[in-house]
């Protein structure tokens, strides 16, 4: 009767892992919405300004957490007097902050405390072709900080970016000489365009024929149309998914071999429709990019005109944060670095984390190697009295230690 009984048990728990894959599986493909678990943090919207808003997330109403693993984190009430400000870039939509209930970056510094904000961009069409550096940086951001100053009381603030956002930050900073701002932490944010990365390669390549048309011909890129130069957002969602194109593809071997694990399968049905689902660049921005990081690194000497404006890294003075992911090769640690050589702040650090692009922000080694670090570092940076800057926590250390664990297989 034993072995029969185990062999009953054996069935049981076939038919139900049958059942399971069947029913996420008819999810997965024909009702793939209900599986998205992005964008749960509650938050109001506080501003609108053109296509661009301001999300204000309120304290938590729960007294736990729950983080990737399973893991609990207790909720704390506002304690930081420095509000936070989350910057991303445009091309991906903002849902990478906010990507899983158990995954979520807004979610998990509002949980530690810190009043917290996010500049949404919008989604650029025809009408904003015309959006170029200056708008973003001169126009739109400053005018996204100003209400979110008069929302929280407080002119301190601190700023979060990713990637193109990261840049975002450091451009306000040097142009607007913003003596308010306490903090800037930047994660895979390109500085010198020229370091070893798929881009850098690009760039280099470019560089010499750019040299050329420039001293035999009257052409410039800024004088075409530039409804003509857009990219559209399925084109980012290709370009993003060629930097990695073998995990690309076997993420969905990944898909089939647990499909019978739903909280599995709608974290991947969540990343793919994040990846999926990318937003245009407006063509005049893609001229200004191409221009002033592709072909004239202008990022890495810090110092460049922007709209007849002087962007100067050398006046920044903010602590500064920076984080390059390990396995990055979109946007390599050397050139994520570069910006610590530029500010001219005394109380500055440099990080390298598990995960390629995506990965180092958003992914299963994100939440100990990047959230809970940064959160350390600027918890004793945000309070409203300070004298000096603070001295450097042991975020090194913390760095090292998680450093034994396996790198992120995400992006």
């Amino acid at each position: 009767m034993g072995i029969v009984n185990q062999l009953l048990d054996q069935a049981l728990a076939i038919n139900h892992r049958v059942v399971d894959v069947a029913n996420n599986a008819f999810d997965r493909i024909f009702l793939p919405g209900t599986m998205v678990r992005s964008e749960q943090t509650p938050h109001e919207i506080i501003h609108t300004y053109g296509i661009t808003s301001v999300r204000y997330y309120p304290p938590l109403e729960e007294d736990e957490i729950e983080l990737a693993g399973g893991a609990k984190m207790t909720v704390l009430g506002e304690t930081h007097g420095v509000p936070l400000v989350f910057v991303p870039p445009l091309a991906a939509r903002p849902t990478i902050f906010d990507l899983m209930p158990n995954r979520s970056l807004v979610k998990y510094f509002v949980a530690q405390g810190y009043r917290v904000y996010l500049i949404d961009w919008g989604e650029p069409g025809r009408e904003q072709a015309n959006y170029g550096l200056g708008d973003y940086v001169d126009d739109l951001m400053p005018v996204a900080l100003k209400r979110i100053r008069e929302h929280a009381q407080a002119e301190d603030l601190s700023l979060f970016g990713w990637c193109l956002g990261g840049l975002f930050c450091l451009m306000y900073a040097g142009l607007s000489h913003d003596a308010h701002l306490r903090n800037i932490v930047t994660v895979a944010s390109p500085i010198d365009m020229r370091e070893g990365s798929i881009m850098g390669q690009l760039t280099a390549a470019l560089m010499k024929p750019a040299e050329i048309v420039r001293k035999l011909t009257s052409f410039r890129l800024h004088n075409l149309a530039p409804e003509k130069m857009s990219i559209p957002g399925w084109m980012n969602s290709l370009a993003f998914k060629l930097t990695n194109p073998i995990g690309s593809i076997t993420t969905y071997w990944d898909l089939v071999l647990r499909l019978w694990d739903r909280e599995f399968v709608e974290s991947h049905t969540t990343t793919s429709s994040f990846l999926n689902n990318m937003l245009a660049y407006p063509g005049r921005l893609i001229q200004d990019m191409f221009v002033k990081f592709a072909i004239d690194n202008d990022l890495s000497t810090g110092s460049f005109e922007l709209d007849g404006k002087s962007v100067k890294f050398d006046r920044i003075s903010s602590s500064v944060l920076v984080f390059a992911g390990e396995t990055d090769n979109l946007v390599t640690p050397d050139a994520a670095k570069k910006s610590l050589e530029l500010v001219a702040s005394a109380d500055k650090q440099y990080l390298v984390a598990p995960g390629g692009h995506m990965g180092v922000l958003s992914g299963a080694k994100a939440q100990a190697a990047v959230w809970e670090v940064a959160a350390d570092w600027l918890e004793s940076r945000s309070s409203i009295e300070i004298a000096r800057a603070p001295e450097k926590v042991e975020t090194e250390r913390k760095i090292r230690r998680r450093k034994r664990l396996s790198d992120d297989p995400g992006f």
